[in-house]
């Protein structure tokens, strides 16, 4: 199952005056990251407000060799194909895109196409907080490499998040310790011991009584007996 976990920048919030100066996406094979990924910053071809530049870090002169949106629109068509869209708040950036398609007038992406993991996390953590940040806390995530958005860094993120939200690390076992299909991906499942260890829920008898059970200390025919005889013949 593919799927394209996608993330922008923009100079500001509005689509209808504000352009898009970063985008990535990464593909995904069931939930999992393939290697495959399309990232490009964009010129936005206008200036980029001074709070815009404190969130992303990006300025005209950083983007002063970067192509226009027009010029890598076949590139990210052809990336993103016909594949759902996981994208965290997924409205803004399905707005910004939509309006650079329209100035070429290109046909829209459907908002049904896309997959909000916003909505995602209050399904199953109703009440809580949904930033991209909060997420990857709860699920122990490591953001130590983000010190601002980014769309390359926030779609890593965001793809862990989401494997997360979908189920965890069980949507695909890997035993084998060569292969391809997760080489490069860096995913480490964290366990978190527990601070106390458990209470014993035993008393020293019934320890006592299962050991001589399983000793077969036992009157009856118990199973491991029968397997025992099955298996010597």
């Amino acid at each position: 199952m593919r799927e394209i976990v996608l993330d922008t920048e923009t100079t500001g919030l509005d689509p209808a005056s504000h352009r898009i100066i970063e985008i990535c996406c990464i593909e995904l094979d069931n939930h999992l990251p393939t290697g495959k990924f399309f990232h490009k910053l964009v010129h936005p071809e206008r200036d980029i407000p001074e709070e815009s530049t404190r969130i992303h870090g990006l300025t005209l002169d950083k983007l002063a060799d970067a192509p226009l949106f027009d010029q890598i629109a076949e590139d990210l068509l052809a990336f993103i194909a016909d594949s759902p869209l996981v994208i965290h708040n997924a409205e803004f950036d399905i707005k910004f895109l939509n309006a650079e398609f329209a100035r070429l007038e290109r046909p829209s992406i459907p908002m049904a196409r896309s997959i909000d993991t916003v909505a995602l996390a209050k399904r199953r953590f109703p009440g809580s907080r949904y930033s991209l940040d909060e997420l990857c806390r709860r699920f122990n995530i490591d953001l130590s490499g983000r010190e601002k958005h980014g769309a390359r860094i926030d779609t890593e993120l965001l793809a862990q998040v989401y494997l997360e939200l979908v189920g965890g690390r069980q949507a695909r076992l890997h035993l084998a310790p060569g292969d391809e299909r997760t080489a490069g991906i860096g995913f480490t499942r964290v366990a978190k011991p527990r601070p106390q260890p458990l209470p014993a829920r035993l008393l020293p008898e019934e320890r006592e009584a299962h050991a001589r059970f399983v000793a077969g200390d036992v009157e009856g025919d118990v199973i491991w007996r029968w397997a025992a005889a099955e298996l010597a013949g």
